[in-house]
């Protein structure tokens, strides 16, 4: 094989001139600007970047380690998380194909035998006559076949930034998955104790109001109270004895949807807490706004959106300019089988390089430059559509966990004198000082306040947990 080298050195010489004169690097990407307020709307806590619930690991913010055993078993086999983790995988080895862009190609042809019968009157016919003696000609080739595209614009850099970002964009999702599904079985949890609360409300009401149905009745066999009054308490025990089953019903409904949370099939559900001795954390702190930037992973996921929009730009940009391609073959090549493999007399080689310009291709690569900066704006509105709605979520979860403090306070109270209500209404009516249907409406006020007393200690519990998952915690 003879390849004179000063034609390689031309070849090469061009390749590094073009990349010296117009080299041009994929812009560094920065943070789409948006104004954050100083503080979150409605937090009580003045808090700085030391103080944000959002560093918390869940097994340390949330006390109970039934609840926390629940939370580990989601994660190792909720499938919705399993499969954002292979969507990393995926995206893994996508990025690592992408290094190899500026690897030349090289493929190898082993064999390569062909047989051609031309036309007596061509010239290959002639030729081959004339020349060789035989109407046929014959070819063996083995040979190695390199391609190599030079990056003199960084297209290919671009490239290798869009599938970084996708990349870490699915690292970002299956944080959002995870601190969802934290969230999830947190508040399903949390509303399976305040169902099994309701349910033993319910059953101690049912007890009471049949131990009142005893006494009158026995007030009616004796003359001093009316069969009317004996029905209407009837009425009221079956009342209470139908939401029984109703909150039992409830309770296996969420008991099946934490054990799918867990990738379980539907069964029982293990907690060790009441909903009374719920332990919340002493110090509920939101931290500040600007750092929902680092931990939310929605506005990391669109953040990455913006960075791979910006190289999708610059790769849609350097797609209309010359492209430099270096091909070079070498092997052996034979007109006979028998010297085939004869070195060095079947050596063949040749290298050549070519810049190509588009010039007309039905305006497609300037079309794709413009959509790209299109996509691009349309990304950076995303983002910082993101960051409002992150900040709204925070808002809204302080302002629920302040203002159901208050109605929980205000319903403790109420429980508290619907209690002693019903105790004064039954001794009233022993000594006939009072009604049958003050006892009734007693009766069923005390029911009502003990029920929604729970249903507010439970939302307060899950706008905790909403607060939690608002300021990006969960994932860590």
């Amino acid at each position: 094989m003879i390849i004179k080298m000063n034609s390689i050195k031309n070849i090469v010489y061009i390749a590094l001139i073009s990349g010296a004169a117009v080299s041009c690097k994929v812009q560094k990407f920065e943070q789409p600007e948006v104004k954050m307020p100083e503080a979150f709307r409605n937090d009580s806590i003045i808090a700085d970047a030391q103080e944000n619930i959002a560093k918390t690991s869940y097994r340390d913010f949330f006390k109970d380690p039934v609840l926390v055993g629940l939370i580990d078993k989601a994660i190792a086999q909720n499938n919705n998380f399993l499969v954002a983790l292979k969507q990393i995988e995926y995206a893994s080895l996508a990025y690592n194909q992408s290094k190899w862009g500026n690897v030349p190609t090289i493929s190898a042809t082993v064999a390569n035998a062909s047989i051609s019968r031309p036309s007596d009157n061509s010239m290959n016919g002639m030729m081959a006559g004339q020349f060789m003696g035989r109407k046929y000609t014959e070819d063996y080739t083995t040979s190695v076949n390199i391609s190599w595209e030079a990056d003199i614009w960084g297209k290919i850099r671009g490239r290798k930034e869009q599938a970084l970002t996708e990349y870490l964009k699915t690292q970002e999702a299956a944080k959002a998955v995870k601190t969802q599904l934290v969230a999830s079985v947190v508040q399903g949890y949390y509303n399976l104790l305040m169902l099994d609360t309701q349910l033993q409300i319910t059953k101690s009401n049912l007890e009471y109001s049949d131990t009142t149905l005893k006494f009158l009745t026995k007030q009616q066999e004796l003359g001093l109270t009316t069969a009317l009054a004996v029905q209407q308490q009837e009425i009221v025990k079956d009342q209470i004895l139908k939401t029984v089953p109703a909150i039992e019903s409830s309770i296996a409904v969420q008991e099946n949807a934490l054990s799918l949370l867990t990738g379980s099939m539907p069964d029982k559900i293990e907690r060790s807490a009441s909903l009374n001795n719920v332990q919340s954390p002493d110090r509920i702190a939101a931290g500040i706004p600007s750092e929902l930037l680092s931990y939310r992973p929605d506005i990391k996921t669109a953040e990455l959106e913006v960075r791979k929009s910006a190289a999708a730009i610059h790769v849609a940009k350097m797609s209309m300019y010359p492209s430099l391609n270096i091909t070079a073959q070498g092997g052996l090549n034979a007109f006979q089988a028998s010297h085939w493999f004869s070195v060095p007399g079947s050596l063949f080689g040749m290298a050549a390089g070519m810049i190509a310009q588009p010039i007309l291709n039905g305006k497609q690569l300037k079309t794709q430059y413009e959509q790209s900066k299109v996509l691009a704006d349309q990304a950076e509105i995303n983002f910082k559509q993101s960051v409002l709605k992150a900040v709204g979520e925070v808002s809204d979860a302080l302002v629920q966990i302040q203002k159901l403090e208050e109605q929980q306070k205000i319903a403790e109270g109420l429980a508290a004198k619907s209690g002693e209500a019903v105790k004064k209404a039954d001794i009233l009516f022993k000594y006939n000082s009072a009604t049958y249907v003050e006892v009734i409406i007693a009766q069923s006020n005390k029911l009502q306040a003990e029920l929604d007393l729970a249903s507010l200690k439970a939302q307060r519990l899950n706008a905790i947990t909403s607060l939690y998952r608002a300021v990006g915690g969960g994932w860590q």
